[in-house]
């Protein structure tokens, strides 16, 4: 099947420009102006601008959390994730506490096989450090696996700094690249002891008990680790400018460091928290938290800059039931927020349209650099022949409102909710397949494949 794609503009990390885009099967054939080509079909996009598929790099979906299990599994999560142009995810292996990375692996590749919607790839997450791990990190990489991921906080996955050193070495050696969570534990948990001890359990002590200033000191101190290692790093789900900050400090000394972040923490804001009523406050709740409003600013011109590489959504979704489990003690509510299929319509409507960023801005933190960064480029992240047609048709013109009731995410909620789009998303295909169109998933099945990937070219 050939398919001639023809009066729109192609973005991408370099910039837009008008061109037809020929697709062949799965891959992109052709791009140029005024393709003469015979095809099967011909797919009219004037007026709009084709991206290569996003890619969301941090999701976590049937992953158990405090007590409970996500809203989306990769069933629900990937079919959000298509209708929001995203044709590509990157999910978080998760061990348990003494299980191997291969059980840990097997686990997730059983939960995804067979269900996801959109291309899907793994992060191992590690939060052991033994012997007996190190040498499983050859098969990881033998599997496709070349990004891990640990934590500075939460007690069943927290890692000290002499095993984040010796893991940050070992990964230095065999080529690997490894996204941090950076909170400071000690003095969180010191803090949400003494909000208990007051009986302050609403929301509102969320934010209060994880401040920017312990996630800067985080970041400051795996830097530190870090250079120390010798070691690149990814700081994800960056939420401020003091954090920004150590990041800049440390590239000054000549460290290579990513730096991640979120749609949340770019349009929404901590007040969000100190809502009377408590299903209104708890639905925020993440960690890291919403910050202030001024912070938005700091980490858009930081985008705008290229100090910050990739925008990925943390997509880690419960229902607002789920959420009421922590009603009389909030740091009981399960954290995390929905957002895989709301990413690119709020990066051009609160970015590209207000001109905070370009859509060549837009095209490298969604689709270019993260393909770079996590081994995928150039089958994903770009349209060139040979590429896969992965393509995201953007209509400018295309507006309309979020609505819970029109999302794939079995949340049932959306952060987002009222928020009228500058444009929106038309289709979406997904390696030559129209996998959605104006909002609706077309797939009738789970069209998946599993995406090893290879060592970053960021």
């Amino acid at each position: 099947m050939r398919t001639l794609f023809k009066g729109g503009s192609v973005a991408s990390g370099k910039g837009v420009h008008r061109a037809d885009l020929l697709v062949e099967g799965e891959k992109v054939a052709a791009l140029g102006r005024g393709l003469k080509q015979e095809a099967d079909r011909v797919a009219d996009v004037s007026g709009c601008v084709l991206f290569p598929g996003f890619i969301d790099a941090h999701t976590h979906f049937d992953l158990e959390v405090a007590g409970t299990v996500t809203a989306d599994g990769f069933a629900s999560g990937s079919r959000a994730a298509l209708r929001g142009g995203t044709t590509t995810v990157i999910d978080f292996a998760c061990p348990d506490k003494g299980e191997s990375l291969a059980s840990g692996l097997a686990r997730w590749q059983k939960k995804a096989g067979g269900q996801t919607f959109c291309d899907y790839g793994f992060h191992m997450t590690i939060n052991d450090w033994n012997e007996a791990v190190r040498q499983e990190l050859p098969e990881m990489f033998f599997q496709g696996i070349s990004s891990f991921k640990m934590y500075m906080t939460y007690p069943a996955m927290l890692l000290g700094d002499r095993d984040l050193y010796w893991a940050l070495k070992e990964l230095k050696t065999l080529g690997g690249v490894c996204g941090v969570h950076c909170e400071n534990a000690g003095v969180i948990d010191g803090m949400i002891a003494e909000k208990k001890a007051a009986g302050e359990l609403s929301p509102a002590s969320h934010p209060q008990t994880r401040p920017p200033y312990l996630e800067a000191e985080a970041v400051g101190r795996l830097l530190r680790i870090a250079q120390a290692a010798q070691a690149p790093v990814i700081i994800v789900h960056l939420t401020n400018g003091e954090a920004l900050s150590e990041v800049l400090w440390a590239r000054k000394r000549g460290q290579t460091v990513y730096v991640e972040t979120c749609p949340q923490y770019l349009t929404l804001d901590e007040s969000l928290y100190y809502q009377e009523n408590f299903s209104d406050a708890a639905r925020y709740v993440c960690a890291p938290p919403l910050r202030e409003r001024r912070e938005q600013d700091i980490l858009w011109k930081a985008l705008h800059r290229g100090d910050i590489q990739t925008v990925s959504t943390d997509h880690c979704s419960f229902t607002l039931e789920q959420k009421a489990l922590g009603r009389e003690d909030f740091t009981k509510i399960p954290g995390g927020l929905p957002g895989v299929e709301t990413r690119g319509e709020l990066m051009w409507s609160c970015g590209v349209a207000k001109r905070k960023i370009s859509v060549a801005q837009m095209c490298r933190v969604l689709s270019e650099n993260p393909a770079k960064l996590y081994g995928l480029f150039p089958r994903k992240g770009t349209l060139q022949p040979g590429s896969d047609a992965d393509i995201v048709v953007y209509d400018p013109s295309g507006g309309h409102v979020i609505q819970a009731e029109d999302c794939a995410s079995a949340a049932g909620y959306t952060p987002y909710e009222g928020f009228a789009t500058d444009g929106g998303i038309r289709q979406v295909w997904l390696r030559g397949r129209l996998a959605a169109e104006d909002g609706n998933v077309l797939l009738s099945q789970p069209e998946g494949k599993y995406m090893a990937r290879g060592k970053c070219m960021l």
